[in-house]
């Protein structure tokens, strides 16, 4: 499926005189994806219908459907009359599991929590992401002045979101969404495909940095997130917990780190 349309729009411009003309604008698609494990629907996402098997197999890691991308045996992506289905075939025991958990978790391009059936999965207990090597800031700079050029979608709708992975300053991979925590499951989707070691780099986001960014960052052993606006208050307690560096605000001149600036090189 496309990822963006053309509609006629009637643009108003104020003046002297009102002025009404009709024009061309583009817009976002949103589709329906629903991730289907061994033959059983689990999860429907309203999502940018583009890199659909690195949303699946980035959704089922960073909710810890998988622990690990080896225990996906098989990807097909099927369109339907009401959307996309992704059917995966995983490990008999990650689907019991999945089936004991029962849960009917909502999509995700919105508040993050629909769907979880307790209110201990507000705060999950993650253990601490190991770390061996700091981030420098003149990477963060120099990946956010490259950064609107690597956004294609955005920069024709205005409507999507954008997740990156950086090394050394480099933007390796960005992965555009209607819904920001889709975008960035795209990208860890991609990195575990590609066994990208999580040590090299930071996770580079333009949106807010949620508790639930930063728990999939976490799942995925990412030691650093660095989001265009805000971080929530809980996002940060929960960086600080994993042993993520947080860094909100970011803007090429400067940036605020939340937690952990201990693994921050200023230079």
């Amino acid at each position: 499926m496309n990822t963006h349309i053309t509609h006629t729009v009637c643009r108003i411009r104020s003046g002297a005189a009102a002025e009404a003309a009709e024009t061309a604008d583009v817009l976002a698609e949103e589709t329906a994806v629903a991730l289907v494990y061994n033959g059983i629907s689990h999860v429907v996402l309203m999502a940018t219908p583009a890199d659909l098997e690195a949303l699946a197999l980035g959704f089922s890691l960073s909710e810890g459907i998988l622990t690990k991308a080896g225990e996906l045996y098989g990807i097909e992506t099927k369109p339907s009359c009401n959307g996309i289905e992704v059917h995966l075939e995983i490990a008999a025991a990650r689907f019991h599991a999945l089936k004991a958990r029962r849960r009917n978790m909502g999509g995700r391009s919105g508040c993050g929590l629909c769907g979880i059936d307790s209110l201990a999965a507000v705060q999950p207990d993650l253990p601490a992401v190991a770390r061996s090597r700091a981030i420098r800031s003149t990477d963060i700079q120099t990946a956010l002045n490259g950064l609107e050029a690597h956004q294609t979608l955005r920069n024709l709708t205005g409507s999507v979101h954008g997740a990156a992975w950086v090394e050394n300053g480099r933007i390796v991979r960005l992965f555009e969404d209607v819904g920001r925590h889709n975008a960035l499951d795209k990208l860890l989707g991609f990195m575990a495909g590609q066994e990208t070691d999580p040590q090299q780099g930071f996770v580079l986001i333009s949106s807010r940095a949620s508790y639930e960014m930063v728990a999939k960052a976490a799942m995925l052993g990412i030691g650093a997130v660095a989001a265009v606006s805000a971080p929530t208050a809980l996002a940060v307690r929960l960086a600080e917990q994993a042993g993520i560096t947080l860094i909100g605000f970011a803007k090429p001149q400067q940036f605020t780190v939340y937690s952990h600036r201990n693994w921050l090189e200023a230079v």
